[in-house]
């Protein structure tokens, strides 16, 4: 009995009917819209910075030549006492304005969620609608509300036979109004976060957790809480970075005052560069502002790596 050896199958010609996959169609796309990022990053982030960076070490002002003076800017800088007044207001309003801001974003968004809750869309766009206005609307309008003379509340304090109150002339007062216009702004984005991120808790761990017996406050702390972690991750980080950059919302509110006893580090530097004409010095100040907040967020990177690692 003779076995019959089958010829493998002839290999398709090239050219044939097997067509090739366009694959320079899925490549141009991609890459076309990566350049264009990296071109506005380069334009718009890099190129300044890099300026910035050459003009910390001259003694520039805005007219004529720089001159380089090398690390006489930084030397100033570290022994200016309204420097370090301005850097420390600015850690005091992130560490008050960003717990405040944390906590009643993941507050509103918990009961935004809850199954007993109604009107949840028509709640929703309220609590969105500080996130779209421009923080100097933001600072224009709780500058009509909390002025010392012609403001709302205290024309309210008025009729109801109170002393008006120093919103603006007490150093300690007015940064609190800022606190609180802040986390009023920033609200809106950080709970529309949180929303997403609860929204993607498994409802069966809750349901398990109900059995056994556990409480609503049980449920948020042992269950809500640890899951939506690097969701508190992104909003710590972006409202820390948030806060101490801050210009717009408190220059139209208070424009740093009274005095310059409310002046943040964006402040002192807008101040020093742009009304002074010490750009040179204002750059070396912006440097260190940079400085700053990479060594907040690669702490903060650190702190989370070091969390999901235990």
């Amino acid at each position: 009995m003779t076995t019959a050896l089958q010829a493998p199958p002839a290999a398709p010609a090239a050219g044939g009917a097997r067509r090739r996959r366009p694959l320079h169609r899925y490549r141009v796309a991609p890459l076309t819209l990566i350049a264009a990022n990296v071109v506005l990053f380069a334009l718009f982030f890099v190129w300044p910075g890099a300026i910035g960076l050459a003009y910390s070490f001259t003694d520039y002002t805005g007219i004529g030549t720089p001159d380089f003076i090398g690390f006489d800017n930084y030397a100033e800088l570290f022994a200016d006492s309204g420097f370090y007044q301005a850097l420390a207001r600015t850690f005091q309003y992130a560490i008050l304005q960003v717990p405040l801001s944390y906590a009643l974003a993941l507050g509103i968004a918990s009961l935004l969620v809850s199954k007993f809750a109604r009107g949840r869309a028509v709640a929703r766009i309220v609590f969105f609608i500080p996130w779209l206005i421009s923080p100097i609307v933001t600072g224009v309008v709780w500058r009509w509300m909390f002025g010392e003379n012609f403001g709302f509340v205290n024309f309210v304090i008025g009729m109801l036979g109170g002393a008006p109150v120093p919103w603006q002339s007490n150093a300690d007062i007015s940064l609190l109004v800022v606190v609180f216009a802040g986390a009023w702004a920033g609200t809106a984005f950080n709970m529309l976060l949180f929303i997403a991120a609860i929204r993607n808790v498994p409802q069966a761990y809750y349901e398990a957790a109900e059995l056994d017996g556990a409480g609503s406050w049980q449920r948020f702390r042992h269950i809500t809480l640890p899951s939506i972690a690097p969701t508190s991750f992104i909003v710590i980080l972006l409202s820390t970075i948030g806060s101490i950059k801050e210009f717009a919302m408190i220059q139209a509110l208070n424009n740093g005052g009274p005095g310059t006893e409310n002046n943040l580090l964006v402040q002192y530097i807008y101040r020093t560069g742009f009304q002074n004409g010490q750009i040179g010095y204002a750059s070396a100040a912006s440097m260190i502002l940079m400085v700053i907040l990479m060594v907040i967020a690669l702490v903060q990177l650190w702190f989370n790596k070091r969390r999901g690692a235990a």
